[in-house]
């Protein structure tokens, strides 16, 4: 078939509109690289972690915390208790404690593998945190169902309803109680008392005093004989 003038006029124009387009596309952005995740940027934007900040802060633990997120391989799942939390503490309990047991508070806050909302549910209990160390276990139970969490320390439990953020390699969970560990807060033993006298202590007491009352006794009718004795040795001279 003989292709007509108006034909080509048409396939012409078709074809001049169709590259029209394509150049009028605005390209794709390209992907820029995520930068390292930071702990205060998620805690900021929450906007009621002002004191868990300054802690992390005063303490140096923010530095490794960041240091640590950008080298792990697992990630890492932190617990961030809320201003009203540390309000609600009695009054002294974060003062009472010494630089090394504020640092050991906010590890007992942190799980060194990240974890979902669900997959906290199929843990086994107790969760190691990174305050564990050669003096044993800081551990964590979780506990609940379906979209509730709970976490328990063994003097609070507190659910987690919510998460700052959850993406490799951190996830962030506001808790609006502080979570006490049981060997910074709990029921301190009570002081040794001074040890009872012994039986046998006693015993040799109780002997003792009697003797030296018999010796005394003893030493006085001796004197009072040698007296009537010389009496009557006086007496017999002077018959």
């Amino acid at each position: 078939m003989a292709t007509t003038p108006l034909s080509f006029f048409l396939l012409s124009l078709l074809l001049s509109l169709s590259l029209d387009a394509q150049a009028q596309t605005p390209a794709a952005p390209a992907p820029t690289p995520s930068g390292p995740v930071n702990l205060t940027a998620v805690l900021e934007k929450g906007g009621q972690f002002v004191t868990l900040i300054r802690l992390l802060n005063k303490t140096q633990t923010l530095n490794q915390i960041d240091n640590q997120l950008n080298s792990s391989s697992e990630g890492m799942t932190v617990f961030a208790p809320t201003d009203n939390a540390f309000n609600n503490l009695k009054a002294g309990a974060l003062n009472d404690l010494s630089q090394q047991e504020q640092v050991q508070l906010l590890q007992y806050h942190i799980l060194a593998k990240l974890y979902t909302m669900s997959s906290l549910l199929l843990v086994s209990n107790p969760v190691p945190t990174q305050a564990s160390g050669p003096d044993g276990v800081w551990g964590l139970n979780f506990t609940g169902q379906s979209n509730q969490v709970n976490v328990s320390t063994g003097l609070v439990l507190v659910q987690i309803n919510n998460a700052l953020r959850q993406d490799f390699p951190l996830a962030v969970y506001p808790v609006d109680k502080v979570l006490l560990p049981e060997a910074l807060f709990g029921v301190k033993p009570p002081s040794a008392s001074p040890p009872a006298p012994s039986s046998k202590s006693n015993a040799t007491e109780a002997a003792a005093g009697p003797t030296t009352d018999n010796n005394s006794a003893g030493g006085r009718n001796v004197a009072l004989g040698l007296v009537v004795g010389l009496g009557l040795v006086c007496i017999g001279i002077l018959s």
